[in-house]
This record gives C-alpha cells, sequence and structure tokens, in this order.
C-alpha cells in the first residue's frame, strides 16, 4: 500500500453517501479513481463517465473505453445538472485559502499577474450550485494561502456574504491533499483538520499549510484501503498513475 492509494480512498470517501449523482472527478487520475474506486465498492448508486460526455455503464480502467455505454450526456443536459445539484465535483486548485476560496485563474494582482493559469472556468458555478470536494497533490504554503489572488471557486464566507441565493445550495465537502484530509465542519466554516496520513504528524501539515488550521484534540488517522479497495484499484490503474501523482 502507498500514499497514493491511501490518497485514492480518501478521495472516494468524499462520495460516500451520495447516492444517484454524477460524480465528476476533474484535474487527474487520482480523483478519476476516487469516483470509480466508489462506485465499484460502497456507492454502486454513482454516475460515472469517460470524462467527456457518455455516461458509462461499467467501470473501466484509466485511458480505456468503456464496454458499455447508458447514455450521452450534452453539455446542456450536463448544465441542468450542475445548476440543480446533481453533480458532485473534485477538482483542483492553484491556490486555497482557509474558508474555501479557491483561484484556478492567476498568480499576483489582478492588474499585472506574475503567471496567468485557467481562468475561473466553471468554479464558480460548481462551487455555488453542486456539491465540491477538492484535491490537491502537493500540499505546500504556496497552495494553502492567507488569501488568494482571485476567487475562482467561492468559499464559505464569500457565499454567506452573498446571501442566500449563493448559499442555499453552496456545499463544500472536503480537502484531500498527499497529507491529509480537511474539512469545514467548524463554527464560521474555517478548514479543519480532519485526519493525517499514515506516516505524517499534525507539525507536518500545520507546516506546510499559510494560515491557521482548526486542530481538534484528536487528530485521527485517514483510513488505510482494505485488500478488496487495492484490488479494485490495480485493476483500475495497472500502469501505476496514481503513484506518479502524489508527492510523498
Amino acid at each position: 500500500m502507498s500514499r497514493a492509494d491511501v490518497c485514492v480512498t480518501a478521495c472516494a470517501d468524499a462520495f460516500r453517501g451520495d447516492g444517484e449523482i454524477v460524480a465528476a472527478g476533474i484535474g487527474g487520475a487520482v480523483t478519476i479513481l476516487g469516483t470509480r474506486l466508489a462506485r465499484l465498492t460502497f456507492e454502486p448508486d454513482l454516475i460515472t463517465t469517460d470524462g467527456v460526455c457518455l455516461l458509462t455503464g461499467d467501470v473501466p480502467p484509466l485511458n480505456e473505453a468503456p464496454e458499455v455505454i447508458e447514455g450521452w450526456l450534452p453539455f446542456r443536459e450536463h448544465l441542468w445538472l450542475v445548476l440543480n445539484g446533481r453533480r458532485h465535483v473534485m477538482l483542483g486548485a492553484s491556490q486555497i485559502d482557509r474558508h474555501g476560496n479557491t483561484n484556478i485563474s492567476c498568480i499576483g494582482p489582478w492588474e499585472r499577474p506574475i503567471s496567468q493559469l485557467l481562468g475561473v472556468r466553471g468554479a464558480p458555478g460548481n462551487t455555488v450550485c453542486c456539491a465540491t470536494s477538492y484535491w490537491i497533490p502537493k500540499h505546500t504554503t504556496r497552495v494553502f494561502v492567507p488569501r488568494v489572488d482571485m476567487v475562482s471557486g467561492v468559499g464559505h464566507d464569500r457565499a454567506a456574504a452573498a446571501g442566500l441565493s449563493a448559499y442555499r445550495h453552496h456545499d463544500l465537502r472536503r480537502v484531500v491533499t498527499n497529507l491529509c484530509v480537511l474539512d469545514f465542519d467548524s463554527t464560521g466554516g474555517s478548514m479543519r483538520l480532519a485526519s493525517v496520513h499514515p506516516g505524517v504528524s499534525v507539525a507536518d501539515v500545520t507546516a506546510n499549510t499559510g494560515f491557521p488550521l482548526v486542530i481538534p484534540d484528536d487528530v485521527p488517522e485517514t483510513r488505510t484501503p482494505g485488500d478488496d479497495e487495492l484490488a479494485v484499484l490495480d485493476r483500475l490503474d495497472p500502469a501505476g498513475q496514481r503513484h506518479k501523482e502524489v508527492a510523498a
């Protein structure tokens, strides 16, 4: 078992209890494997896609086409699912702050950024309309910052400030990193340390976070996958792409 296996399992656990909704992992092998592992184990009703527009009846390995196609999901229908909260997406972020505001747009001041990134893309709609989680493969103070340079994904504080229209469906779940699992189960929706991965200490996490975390008196260890889950992961990822994505 590797750190990558623990991270994929933690991503899969983000979808626990979701039932029949579209589970979308975006931005890397770990998030995609998380959705597929969840569907093949404890959440069989999850709806997964080929990453483009096909609803898959089976759950193929990474980079392989599905053998069973249950339906076609054109972009218009995909947007309907987002707007009606029928999707849980796991995104990446270049920056994230203590309230879960994220940035995928630019680094540096808006007027003269140092680096241009992706733009806001679908982050505002995803974070305001449906369940959203995050996967950060390298937990550092460059990513976990006191204030993001631009808000692409909406965090708890900004959603609350915007009023009911933004906060009514706002559902920011968890952040999985190569070091730990974080959530927002605290007063004011501030980021809380939910668990540390095996071999990682609370001090390791705080040293790599650029703002104070809410830290419970007893921080558990992130659960490790069972033998059945490891077997599923080996089938879904025979080339071991997950191991290349996770920083040790």
